[in-house]
């Protein structure tokens, strides 16, 4: 287990429980593990708001402090971790980890102790349907809204046009499922027909029978609810099957940096949901952006902001009630007060239900012209939707 936190030169030093006069913010991410590559940039996000926000004063005038632990993507371990941050590191806010499958054993301790629990990566249904009156998710959409604008602009489409058949490719994963079957249902609601329907555990890495029964279905549209590594292992034995869509669509992976480096340069036309744009016009994403990417030496991703974007809604809490410390009354006056507030951020105005559920859509990416850009919707598009897709 690692543990580290970030003072004010923005240097890793040791944990939480040093500086009397700082905030401790303890986390716990998967920095190893199936969700390792998220969880890094997760964690990279987490840095980079405090080395801004500690830049400029800090909170309430207290520097910020970061404990990280690494949950190894466990959920056993991730619920130890916030035991230990809260217990015994003396942790004085919680942010939350990535992954619905760590959100909430995660949130269930935090609740039990009365602490706030804003997380940047839970965004799967169960998430809010287990009571959690302390959570809130810092992104604009919950896992079954994320294709919602791709769902409209395929059922606006010509008959002739729109697709017929769809394949679906989902890791037995909360959020991965989530994001392909919330398009599932609304295209088969729309006559749509589901042509393949796969699950497969989060450990897999040979897709070879899973691609041939798409490649076989030769369906006109093939969704994967993914992660990361699933979704390059996929399209790779897809195209060595000479499988070629009208419409790719996979969750989470084509926002990643390294997608085009893992998958070559046949990236034209692949279709992504996103939170983030790092050329979005909102308030302080701009300095967002720059700061970060003086930091890492790259733009951020979508997982970079919604871990900034944690922070920005706690930092606004806890500006507005005027407490960072794990006494009840504070914590609760924190709840409270994101209950019954919005917040704006690098992915928008944010606001929440009383389960802690946001209250938007995601954007739209693909691939066009080399770039990934927003296609939908129509108001904060950057290029035109590419259809049919180009030959991978």
């Amino acid at each position: 287990m690692t543990s580290a936190s970030l003072a004010l030169t923005g240097c890793l030093s040791s944990g939480a429980g040093g500086n009397d006069d700082s905030i401790q913010i303890g986390i716990s991410l998967p920095l190893t593990g199936d969700f390792s590559e998220p969880g890094k940039g997760v964690r990279r996000g987490y840095e980079a708001w405090a080395d801004y926000v500690n830049a400029r004063g800090g909170l309430l005038g207290r520097k910020v402090e970061l404990t990280i632990l690494d949950d190894q993507s466990n959920a056993d371990r991730v619920a130890a971790d916030y035991e230990k941050l809260i217990n015994q590191d003396g942790a004085d806010l919680v942010f939350g980890p990535f992954s619905t499958r760590l959100v909430i054993p995660a949130a269930q301790v935090a609740k039990d102790y009365g602490f706030l629990f804003v997380e940047p990566a839970g965004a799967a249904e169960e998430v809010f349907n287990q009571g959690f009156d302390n959570l809130f998710y810092a992104a604009p959409a919950v896992a079954e809204d994320h294709y919602n604008h791709l769902a409209a602009a395929i059922l606006a489409m010509p008959a002739d046009q729109r697709p017929k058949t769809a394949a679906y490719a989902a890791m037995d994963d909360p959020f991965a499922q989530g994001t392909a079957y919330g398009l599932k249902g609304k295209l088969e609601a729309a006559g749509i027909r589901t042509a393949v329907d796969e699950v497969y555990p989060p450990n897999t890495t040979d897709f070879g029978s899973i691609a041939a029964k798409i490649a076989d279905s030769r369906a006109d549209l093939v969704v994967g609810g993914t992660q990361y590594q699933d979704a390059v292992n996929l399209i790779l034995a897809l195209r060595q099957l000479g499988y070629q869509p009208s419409m790719a669509a996979f969750s989470t992976a084509p926002t990643n940096p390294e997608f085009t480096k893992a998958i070559g340069e046949q990236t034209e036309g692949i279709l992504s949901p996103t939170g983030y744009t790092p050329e979005a016009n909102f308030p302080s994403n701009k300095e967002f952006v720059e700061h970060y990417t003086r930091m890492f030496n790259s733009p951020p991703n979508e997982d970079e902001a919604n871990a900034w974007t944690t922070g920005q809604v706690v930092a606004a809490a806890v500006q507005a009630v005027g407490c960072a410390d794990p006494d009840p009354d504070c914590q609760r006056r924190l709840i409270d007060w994101l209950h019954q507030n919005e917040v704006d951020t690098v992915v928008g105005k944010l606001g929440w239900d009383a389960t802690g559920k946001p209250r938007g859509a995601h954007l739209i990416q693909q691939y066009v012209g080399g770039r990934i850009r927003i296609v939908l919707p129509a108001e904060t598009k950057e290029a035109d939707l590419v259809h049919p897709k180009p030959a991978w």
